[in-house]
């Protein structure tokens, strides 16, 4: 079974004015620890509420340092349950994101039909990815359970 994993990552960002700003240098802070060793990673703005159910921002400024939320998406290939593809995706990610906090926030089966296969026999889900894009195989990863 292959499942997408949606994780949230608190990522923290010195020497912004705006909430903007904030934004565009966590994701790019993120990028570049993921990259290039987990390309596949899908980088988006978070979502925040207040406790009313108000939207706010994706991130929070204060004295010139922000907190910003951000969603990270992937695909993770061959397991044998959901729990397994949140550890996994959570464990590949935070590897990179050193001192960053993360919470899984969904884990969905990806269909049969999303999925193709190269020529090599790897499969790889359609997000964008291109033929040369590395994959990760879990399989060999070490069970943290």
């Amino acid at each position: 079974m292959d499942c997408r994993v949606v994780v949230e990552a608190a990522v923290p960002v010195y020497d912004v004015e705006t909430v903007d700003e904030a934004i565009r240098i966590a994701i790019s802070k993120t990028g570049e620890m993921l990259n290039p060793d987990l390309k596949y990673v899908e980088i988006n703005m978070g979502s925040r509420t207040s406790p009313g159910g108000e939207e706010l921002p994706p991130a929070f400024i204060a004295a010139d340092e922000a907190l910003v939320a951000l969603e990270l998406e992937m695909t993770v290939f061959n397991v044998e349950q959901e729990e397994h593809a949140s550890r996994i995706a959570r464990k590949e990610i935070g590897q990179r994101l050193e001192n960053i906090p993360l919470k899984v926030l969904s884990v969905e089966r990806v269909d049969d039909d999303s999925v193709e296969t190269d020529g090599e026999g790897d499969t790889r889900a359609e997000t964008g990815a291109s033929d040369d894009d590395a994959l990760v195989d879990f399989d060999d990863l070490v069970d943290d359970r």
